[in-house]
Parts: C-alpha cells; sequence; structure tokens
C-alpha cells in the first residue's frame, strides 16, 4: 500500500513511519510539509498512490483544499484525515468531501493501525465516539455550530481570517479578488454573528478549528 503523509511537523510524521513499519505491505513513499507540495505530488502521473494520510493544520492552506484536490485527481485513493482538531467539528465535514475516515492525533497508535485496516477492507473508518457523536446529529438532538453553517469557500477564508491573514494575503492565496474575499468575510461574519476578525479567531481557538 503506497502513503503519501502530509503534516508539517518532522516528530509526527517520524512517529507514523515508525508504527507503519511494522507491516511490510505498507509503504509511506511520499511526504509533504505543506497544501502545495502535496498538491504536486497528488497531480502527478508517474506516483501510484493508495493512501494519503492527511492533517487539516497546514502552514500554507487549510487541509480541505487538499482533500478536495486529491478527489479531483486521485479520485480512487483513500483519505484518511489525522488530526489534532475535535472529530465532532471536523469530520462530517471531511467525510462529506471524500474522506475515508478520521483520527484523532489523541488516539492511541493502534488506532492508525486499525484504522488502515479498516480502509484495507473497503470500509470506511470512525471511533466509536465520532459514531455515538453522528446518532446523536442523525437523531436532530445536537445543535449545530455557527461555523457548521459556512460553504466549503466560507469555511476556507474563515479559517485564514482566524489565521490572521489579511484581505490581500486571501485573495492571492485563492486566486480571488480582495473584493470577492471582502464579501464571503461579510457572510462568514453574518451566519456566524460575530463581528470582527478578532472574534473569528477566538471562536477558532476555543473549538480547536486551528492551532
Amino acid at each position: 500500500m503506497k502513503i503519501l503523509l502530509v503534516d508539517d511537523h518532522p516528530v509526527v510524521r517520524q512517529g507514523i513511519r515508525l508504527m507503519l513499519a511494522a507491516d511490510a505491505e505498507l509503504d509511506v513513499c511520499a511526504e509533504a510539509i505543506h497544501a502545495e507540495s502535496a498538491i504536486e505530488i497528488l497531480r502527478r502521473t508517474d506516483m501510484p498512490l493508495d493512501l494519503m494520510i492527511l492533517d487539516l493544520n497546514l502552514p500554507d492552506q487549510n487541509g480541505f483544499v487538499v482533500l478536495q484536490e486529491s478527489m479531483r485527481h486521485r479520485p480512487e485513493m483513500q483519505v484518511l484525515i489525522m488530526s489534532i482538531q475535535p472529530e465532532e467539528h471536523m469530520a462530517v465535514r471531511a467525510l462529506k468531501l471524500g474522506a475515508s475516515g478520521y483520527l484523532s492525533k489523541e488516539a492511541a497508535p493502534e488506532e492508525l493501525i486499525k484504522a488502515i485496516a479498516t480502509l484495507r477492507r473497503g470500509k470506511k473508518y470512525i471511533s466509536p465516539a465520532l459514531a455515538e457523536w453522528l446518532a446523536l446529529d442523525v437523531s436532530g438532538h445536537r445543535e449545530g455550530l455557527p461555523h457548521e453553517r459556512l460553504s466549503e469557500r466560507e469555511y476556507q477564508v474563515f479559517c485564514l481570517l482566524s489565521a490572521g491573514k489579511s484581505i490581500s494575503d486571501i485573495a492571492e492565496s485563492l486566486s480571488r479578488s480582495p473584493t470577492t474575499i471582502s464579501t464571503y468575510r461579510s457572510r462568514i461574519l453574518r451566519k456566524m454573528g460575530i463581528g470582527t476578525n478578532a472574534g473569528l479567531t477566538q471562536y477558532a481557538l476555543q473549538h480547536a478549528l486551528i492551532c
């Protein structure tokens, strides 16, 4: 199983490699430390990949951008999200975008092996805690959070604003005009009931949406 590992922390990447080394069929054949380099690898036609282990907190872009690009360029490849961000805040969005599973970085090492084994059987992986949370969500017994009202593009802009990026920086990063980004910002503030960028940052930190 050819694996692409996307995480900007060397210690995390080394730890994952060591955990997977016990299985000769698992080969971490490529690594990326930010979204741009990950997308470059995904676009290569000379590198077979079966699985991407993807962190959501990347230095240049939110990991959801990489997930969407993987669906575009390698729809047959499985994607396991492995993030410090809480499952209940991120997993549903990730699964809707095509991820094959979601695993918290706080999970025990054997959970990673279990998750990959589940994916190898062609099934999606979710933890027991997330399964219980999803049951509440489906039954309508859970009140949605403000950031869950955002579209994918709005959420992307929200994460960049929360990280302190300026309108012009975001416009350049997303290849959009500053006017368009300002429009997104206005929609985000309105949907979330927050008045300032500082408020967005506070909300994101409170809900562990950024580190």
